[in-house]
């Protein structure tokens, strides 16, 4: 079963010559499982999945699982546009022991919502790892409905959780009224988590937990037991930090913010580039503001 209110979508570290440095991978994991996060999602958008060939995928996992067995839970992103191709992966990674896996509404190609139903239920049917429909129209140019969802919930026993990223409060109601209480639902956006905390969310799938993390699972903290005012200062103070990082297209400056704080990341691989002189300037004053370099 899934759980956690901080699950941090990871970056994929590249070595000097663009190949995946997964020794790197391994002591990031670590480290985030120290600094806020309950799990990790690894090889999704953030992590440059478009870009990474499944060799490369399986190898992740492999490598995070063997860091971070029983420290967190790992969530391999095994889904693309493809179902074939998404229930071949998602049965590799359950046999490399990941908790769960994470399959995004198919981009691109833009099925119906029956498309929809059909795909996830036949990954579902694939595995028995829990799978976490993400949902992302923003991406996939399609929004993936909360009659769909609730059609999913009710036949899969395997899908108990969603990743949310619509910016829709009335369809993140919908779809709370709409499921089981124990199906979970996660922002997908980190300045959208409070706003889905109180809409009857759990948590967040992060970006801005590589460089926030406790900060963040102590507003999700002080939501959970009651302290409103508390959870919301937080999230005025870190909304700086939501905001600015998606001044471009993720994950180009959450990296360059890594990169800046000496983790030496690598580059995105094309079609992604480096940030602008000034976009790196920003990142700067941002973890200046945010105290996590020193002034």
């Amino acid at each position: 079963m899934i759980s956690g209110n901080v699950l941090t979508a990871m970056v994929t570290p590249y070595a000097v010559n663009g190949e995946v440095d997964y020794k790197k991978a391994q002591k990031l994991a670590e480290y985030l499982l120290k600094n806020g996060s309950d799990g990790l999602v690894v090889a999704g958008t953030t992590g440059e999945a478009p870009v990474l060939s499944s060799e490369e995928k399986l190898r992740l996992f492999v490598a995070v699982k063997e860091q971070v067995a029983g420290k967190g839970v790992l969530i391999a992103n095994t889904g693309s546009y493809n179902t074939r191709e998404s229930i071949e992966l998602t049965k590799k990674a359950e046999a490399l022991g990941v908790d769960g896996v994470l399959a995004v509404v198919p981009y691109y190609n833009k099925p119906p919502q029956e498309g929809l139903y059909r795909h996830f239920s036949a990954i579902a049917a694939s595995t028995c790892l829990p799978v976490i429909p993400y949902n992302i129209p923003g991406r996939s140019i399609i929004n993936m409905e909360p009659k769909t969802v609730a059609r999913l919930a009710d036949a899969c026993p395997n899908i108990r959780a969603i990743k949310e990223s619509s910016a829709n409060l009335e369809q993140i109601a919908r779809l709370r009224a709409s499921l089981p209480p124990d199906f979970l639902i996660y922002s997908g956006d980190d300045y959208m988590t409070l706003p889905i905390l109180q809409a009857g969310g759990v948590g967040v799938i992060s970006v801005a937990a590589h460089f926030v993390g406790p900060e963040i699972q102590e507003m999700i903290t002080k939501f959970k037991n009651d302290d409103i005012s508390g959870a919301k200062d937080l999230h005025d103070r870190l909304m700086p930090a939501f905001k600015n990082i998606f001044a471009t297209t993720n994950p180009i400056l959450v990296k360059c913010c890594m990169n800046l704080l000496g983790w030496q990341m690598g580059d995105c691989r094309l079609p992604l580039v480096l940030p602008t002189k000034e976009q790196v300037a920003m990142m700067q004053k941002l973890l200046l503001d945010m105290g996590c370099l020193p002034a």
